[in-house]
């Protein structure tokens, strides 16, 4: 598991990532369906504002209220690799959903 600065710079990255493939296709391709790219660059960067408030999460319970420590850290650790396998299949969703909508936007082969 990684700890949370890095899941949060590696969201940063992939979504950066997105906005800068998302440009450079309505450079090249899109200028006429410039309002649908601006719309996935927006909803990107929503992505990433979300997908990092859902990193930002606390173990809600003290070690007092378990038998010991070594039940405190494994409660502890379920938690936590519980909300990174919600993050993950949350943001692979709709990275999925930002590249199908991307990929419609694409001129099709001839």
């Amino acid at each position: 598991m990684a700890n949370k600065r890095q899941i949060k710079k590696a969201i940063q990255n992939a979504c950066g990532d997105i906005a800068g493939e998302c440009i450079f296709a309505e450079s090249a391709f899109g200028a006429d369906k410039r309002e649908e790219w601006d719309s996935i660059i927006i909803d990107t960067a929503l992505l990433q504002q979300e997908a990092i408030n859902r990193v930002s999460n606390q173990f809600g319970k003290k070690v007092k209220e378990f038998a010991n420590r070594k039940e405190y850290n494994k409660a502890r650790r379920a938690f936590f690799k519980e909300r990174e396998k919600e993050l993950s299949e949350y943001f692979r969703a709709e990275v999925e959903n930002i590249a199908k909508r991307m990929n419609d936007l694409m001129p099709s082969k001839k």
